[in-house]
């Protein structure tokens, strides 16, 4: 992810909300599951929303896990939880609190759920890190025209996509090469079959199979094979897939903000969404080598006119 109030101008408005937070009660609490760039950003971006110029202060309170178990005479009238750990954390609380979970996968979330035997609902819901299928496919028809056959390796976090990819490719006139890599078996077995026969792996957010021990060897066989990855961060990108359609810490936090402020208007928190805000990574070295000429910022403007119909 990509990262842009820096870290020390973000603690000072923090250090002074929370001062202002012992007098009065904060209507806002963020839980971050840590205070590494990525939650900084999104904290920020949380709070330009809640505290947009013109408008009345909103009081805020940054908490992480540990510290909302050590203050739970806190009584704001919302929770936005920034990570799965901090998602966890206040779903097992059953805090009577509505709670917004952000930036986390749709996978993580829904994990969560099962763990403490909850349902999403008026009072509990998230905002998904990852990218809408239909959003996906759309980027690979804009990038890569010819193609039309979508290799997916799917494993435990990914396969619940299957049938959302199933139609969403059928109604785009793709098909889906899909292979299940099932716990504990080899990844390269189905990764094989996937680019024998397909034009495109597209990479699902899965820890099986995408993490930090296999992405370099996924990446050198797909790129032997002239197989081109579309992945779901730009970290991928720049490690050597083709391009990836993603959203940062600082769209999520806006979102997430813009949504806590609509509970705070009275509105409901509304069913788990996906971002709207989102860019396009191209690793132009990649495409090169494809014979690819392929330019982000313009993907990413012909991308969203697509999703609003213009």
């Amino acid at each position: 992810m990509q990262f842009a109030l820096r870290p020390f101008l973000l603690l000072l408005l923090l250090a002074g909300l929370a001062a202002a937070c012992m007098a009065d009660e904060p209507v806002v609490a963020v839980v971050s599951s840590d205070r590494s760039a990525p939650y900084q950003e999104a904290a920020e971006g949380i709070l330009r929303e809640l505290n947009r110029p013109g408008e009345p202060r909103r009081d805020v309170l940054q908490l992480s896990p540990a510290e909302l178990a050590e203050r739970r005479g806190v009584s704001p009238r919302l929770y936005v939880a920034l990570g799965t750990e901090a998602c966890a954390a206040l779903v097992r609380s059953a805090t009577p609190t509505s709670v917004l979970c952000a930036l986390l996968p749709r996978a993580s979330f829904e994990r969560v759920l099962r763990e403490a035997g909850r349902r999403a609902g008026a009072t509990l819901t998230a905002l998904y890190l990852n990218q809408p299928v239909g959003r996906q496919l759309d980027l690979m028809r804009l990038a890569l025209p010819q193609a039309r056959r979508v290799g997916v390796l799917w494993g435990p976090d990914s396969q619940f996509n299957e049938a959302l990819l199933e139609s969403a490719a059928q109604a785009r006139g793709l098909q889906v090469v899909g292979a299940v890599v099932r716990p504990n078996e080899l990844v390269f077995n189905g990764l094989k079959k996937i680019l024998d026969q397909s034009d495109l792996l597209l990479a699902m957010a899965d820890p099986q199979i995408y993490n930090s021990t296999s992405i370099q060897n996924i990446l050198l066989a797909s790129f032997r094979a002239q197989v081109p990855m579309m992945a779901f961060s730009p970290a991928y990108v720049r490690a050597g897939a083709l391009l990836a359609v993603y959203s940062t810490p600082a769209q999520i936090g806006e979102q997430a903000g813009a949504l806590a402020r609509g509970v705070l208007q009275g509105q409901p928190l509304g069913v788990p969404q996906y971002p709207l805000q989102f860019e396009v990574g191209v690793n132009e070295h990649v495409a090169r080598s494809l014979g690819l000429t392929l330019d982000a910022r313009s993907l990413t403007e012909r991308l969203r006119r697509l999703e609003r119909g213009s």
